[in-house]
């Protein structure tokens, strides 16, 4: 048995822009990928976007997440915190605006104005007027690592258990008479 319902025009665009809408929000933010190869469409590719609110443009492939801004982008270990977040699926950049935050791999970065490169894996970062934009960065340094208690001669962390026969050292300093 067949079921046809009289749909106006109208309300079928409604329904199809309602079934749209998240597809085209989770295609341009989650997986920016999608086409280019099948290990762009494994679950260890999806960048997770958050916010108040969420709007994508079809005809500009532009799509602005606005509000408590969040983004988890685990394949490049990425996460970021903004009042607005707009993709460019053509140009494939993300520009986060608004007190961002940016940290990857224990680096960090903040401006009022940050935009990825998603091809080049590039941060570009602007400040607010007249002020500068901060990073944080960690960096390997072999000759500056402190050298553990262990390895320094003659450190003896107990000397009570070393050496038995030792006295107590008095916190007391000598008194003359």
């Amino acid at each position: 048995m067949k079921l046809s319902l009289p749909l106006t025009r109208s309300f079928r665009q409604r329904l199809g822009l309602g079934l749209m809408l998240p597809a085209a929000i989770l295609g341009a933010f989650a997986l920016p990928n999608l086409f280019s190869s099948a290990k762009a469409q494994t679950a260890g590719s999806a960048m997770t976007v958050s916010s108040d609110i969420q709007e994508a443009n079809t005809q500009t492939g532009v799509v602005t997440a606005r509000g408590n801004v969040r983004i988890d982008y685990p394949a490049r270990q990425i996460q970021a915190t903004s009042a607005q977040a707009q993709y460019f699926s053509k140009e494939r950049r993300i520009v986060l605006t608004g007190n961002v935050y940016v940290l990857q791999e224990g680096n960090s970065m903040r401006g009022e104005t940050i935009t990825y490169l998603i091809d080049e894996g590039r941060f570009v970062a602007q400040p607010k007027p007249n002020r500068q934009v901060e990073s944080t960065y960690i960096l390997a340094d072999p000759e500056a690592a402190a050298p553990s208690p262990a390895s320094v001669p003659g450190f003896n962390p107990k000397p009570a258990l070393k050496n038995p026969e030792s006295q107590p050292l008095s916190t007391n300093p000598p008194t003359t008479r």
